[in-house]
């Protein structure tokens, strides 16, 4: 399939996700070589899951159906430019590139407005809205300790 019809294909998985009901107006579409690997749509509200966004739902989809964690050598396409969890979402997947219609601009106008995110990131930890503790700093290296010895460890 071409480009803007991988994109057009996330546009139809959006609307007809409004149309069922499942969730938000989201849509996306895993695509190698131009061959769809998984389509995924906003599940937030039927699965009573906030990370069910579109983008997501497509890679967690794409990363079963090709059987690895990585998705080098595919591309996404969505409806709606990535917020910030799916944009970062879809570095960890080591897509390739990002494709997308509507803005964010867009999205906000339609009621999902995630700037506050884009400002809350780059803030200090202490200035965020929503509050957030270190404790038992040491106790915590524990873990990292373990996956630096572990013979059998997954690199990613």
């Amino acid at each position: 399939m071409e480009t803007a019809d991988l994109l057009r294909r996330s546009i139809a998985v959006a609307v007809e996700n409004v149309r069922l009901g499942r969730g938000g107006p989201f849509g996306a579409v895993v695509a190698r070589d131009g061959v769809i690997v998984a389509e995924g749509s906003n599940l937030v509200t039927s699965s009573l899951d906030p990370t069910a966004h579109a983008e997501v739902v497509a890679l967690r989809r794409a990363c079963q159906a090709v059987g690895r964690f990585d998705l080098r050598g595919c591309e996404i396409f969505a409806s709606c430019e990535p917020c910030p969890m799916c944009l970062a979402a879809c570095y960890w997947a080591r897509v390739d590139r990002i494709w997308f219609s509507a803005a964010k601009h867009d999205a906000a106008a339609a009621g999902f407005d995630d700037s506050f995110l884009y400002e809350e990131i780059p803030k200090a930890i202490e200035e965020r809205r929503l509050p957030a503790t270190r404790m038992l700093a040491e106790e915590g290296l524990a873990p990292f300790r373990e996956w630096a010895a572990a013979a059998g460890r997954v690199e990613y």
